[in-house]
């Protein structure tokens, strides 16, 4: 089939958005699909046109919807179409969400933060990674590395983790690295701040891919501190990394992990943080559980399935488009 990908995030951005589009144009490709990926809508026609973003993508959605009422629509709900923009911009959103022949959450927990009438278009597509071979630290480094990935924002509370380990004894060996590049100027500096002040904290600025990859191979757990999303693809990446995460108690995060995962913190609280930073470093055992509990979970991240999940939403467009027609 030919397939059109609309993203708002441009080519060469390291986005989530556009990780994701890039992704599955490669997996839609590899299962014998032409996939175009475009961050305008210029009018033209295909068999299934996938957008992320309701509320972002909302204009092209209609415009299609419009141009091509009998081709199958999908739409993927990002983490603040359904935590923020549904709510502050209910109009636009829902009505993405009512033109979509199906709706893609990115963790299993999505439909419970959706319109009900709407759950019936779900399929859950969990993000896929890579599988990684864990380095390790340094061995003469002296430090426990605990990583903190993706772009400095209020929706991921950045700064969570280095607040946290403020509160950490001096005996401690944490060090929190963190990756990405700051949503703004305000972001800028509050991290170039954190680092001036912070010994325990070190910005490492936007890192591409490979060296990305070598962070969450080095790190001996990860901090995700979110008080939203739609369900990370850095989780992804560290459960294929079997790299121990401290996660933020979110629907996006405990969507991804489970109910039973036992490295949740209350989101915005860096004293529980910083009780569960001691307890990775000095309680072997925990360490030890908490690898045991991603490494489970990797196979729920491999690109085979999601891929699959990917066929599966289209299956489900094309027969809901063809049911509408008829």
């Amino acid at each position: 089939m030919d397939i059109i990908i609309i993203t708002p995030a441009p080519p060469g951005s390291r986005s989530g958005n556009r990780a994701t589009a890039e992704r599955w144009a490669r997996l839609l490709g590899d299962a014998g699909h032409s996939v175009t990926t475009v961050t305008e809508y210029s009018g033209g026609p295909c068999d299934v046109f996938i957008a992320l973003h309701a509320w972002r993508s909302h204009d092209a959605i209609q415009s299609f919807r419009r141009a091509w009422p009998e081709t199958p629509l999908i739409v993927v709900l990002t983490g603040t179409d359904i935590y923020h923009h549904q709510h502050a911009y209910p109009l636009p959103t829902r009505a993405s969400m009512a033109s979509a022949d199906v709706l893609i959450g990115l963790h299993h927990l999505v439909y419970e933060d959706i319109p009900e009438e709407f759950r019936s278009k779900l399929v859950t597509v969990y993000q896929s990674a890579d599988t990684l071979e864990r380095t390790g630290p340094e061995s003469d480094s002296g430090e426990f590395r605990v990583c903190v990935i993706g772009h400095l924002r209020d929706e991921k509370d950045s700064l969570r983790a280095a607040r946290a380990a403020r509160l950490l004894p001096p005996e401690s060996r944490v060090r929190i690295l963190g990756a990405g590049k700051p949503h703004n100027k305000e972001w800028q500096t509050r991290t170039e701040h954190e680092t001036a002040e912070n010994e325990r904290f070190q910005w490492l600025g936007e890192l591409d891919r490979e060296r990305t990859a070598q962070l969450l191979q080095s790190s001996h757990a990860m901090v995700i501190s979110s008080i939203m999303e739609g369900g990370a693809n850095v989780v992804s990446e560290a459960c294929r990394a079997g790299l121990p995460i401290l996660a933020s108690d979110i629907p996006g995060n405990r969507g991804l992990l489970g109910d039973g995962y036992q490295g949740y913190f209350p989101p915005g609280d860096e004293v529980v943080l910083a009780e569960l930073l001691v307890r990775v470093e000095s309680d072997p055992a925990f360490l030890a559980t908490l690898t045991h509990q991603v490494a489970n979970l990797a196979p729920r991240f491999t690109p085979e399935r999601e891929q699959a999940g990917l066929a599966q939403a289209l299956e489900l467009a094309i027969q809901r488009r063809t049911e509408h027609e008829g």
